[in-house]
């Protein structure tokens, strides 16, 4: 038996959550340590971004959404964000045909209209040739903040109202979630995220309401699918409480 099979028969696919969503921090400070350049950190985050996709792959996770790109990333220095959107463009183009081989169903989260035309056709591209799978759905979070989506769903149906096609009193929290970039997708289950911080950094403020936290001190580049399955196998083992304070 392989390694990635012993692995495997770790994860209680009993209480898997539906949704996973990670926050993938630490890039700049793993290359940082190292002496190397903060790019090389990025760098070594989409190798192991592709190694946790498979893991959802193969246990037939429902939905993982990854933060990749937030709205307030684009303050960091411009070699660092030409950098970053490269890199991005560069993983769609090397990765879309090997996730529609897998099954999986592509989507992007975010402003995505403020990416450049060649992004844009990109992003079109590969979300349509992986729109009709029925694996694990894969969401993207790029050029995206929590804050600015609740606001832009708000925003929508205040135009709706405002042209008569409903009225205040429709408006209840299943129609507010289908205006959300996330619309369709299930609320999401466990939160992670890596390098130490320990907060959300406004990352699906709405679709993580009761989700439960699991934080790693771990750089992303070095979060391993063993790491990965822990974290999982936590969330099975936690007693968790809707709506309602703990006793």
């Amino acid at each position: 038996m392989s390694v990635e099979d012993e692995l495997l028969k770790r994860v209680d696919k009993s209480k898997l959550p539906r949704h996973v969503a990670i926050i993938m921090d630490g890039n700049g400070r793993w290359a940082s340590y190292r002496g190397l350049l903060r790019s090389a950190g990025h760098s070594a985050g989409v190798k192991t971004l592709k190694k946790i996709l498979t893991v959802a792959v193969n246990i037939n996770l429902e939905a993982l959404t990854v933060y990749a790109f937030s709205t307030e990333n684009w303050k960091r220095p411009h070699s660092e964000v030409d950098f970053l959107l490269h890199l991005f463009s560069e993983y769609l183009e090397k990765e879309k045909r090997e996730m529609h081989e897998k099954n999986v169903q592509l989507r992007f989260l975010g402003r995505i209209e403020e990416f450049s035309a060649g992004i844009q056709n990109q992003i079109r591209d590969a979300t349509t040739l992986m729109k009709n799978n029925t694996g694990v759905k894969f969401n993207i979070a790029a050029n995206y903040g929590g804050q600015d989506e609740i606001l832009r769903a708000a925003q929508k149906l205040a135009s709706k109202v405002s042209i008569g096609k409903i009225s205040t009193r429709d408006i209840d929290a299943e129609l507010f979630e289908s205006e959300l970039d996330t619309h369709g997708l299930p609320p999401v289950d466990l939160l992670i995220r890596t390098s130490g911080d320990m907060r959300i950094s406004n990352f699906l403020l709405w679709q993580a309401a009761y989700a439960e936290l699991w934080f790693t001190n771990t750089q992303w580049p070095e979060f391993s699918p063993e790491e990965f399955v822990d974290a999982l196998n936590n969330f099975a083992n936690r007693d968790r409480r809707f709506g309602g304070l703990g006793s």
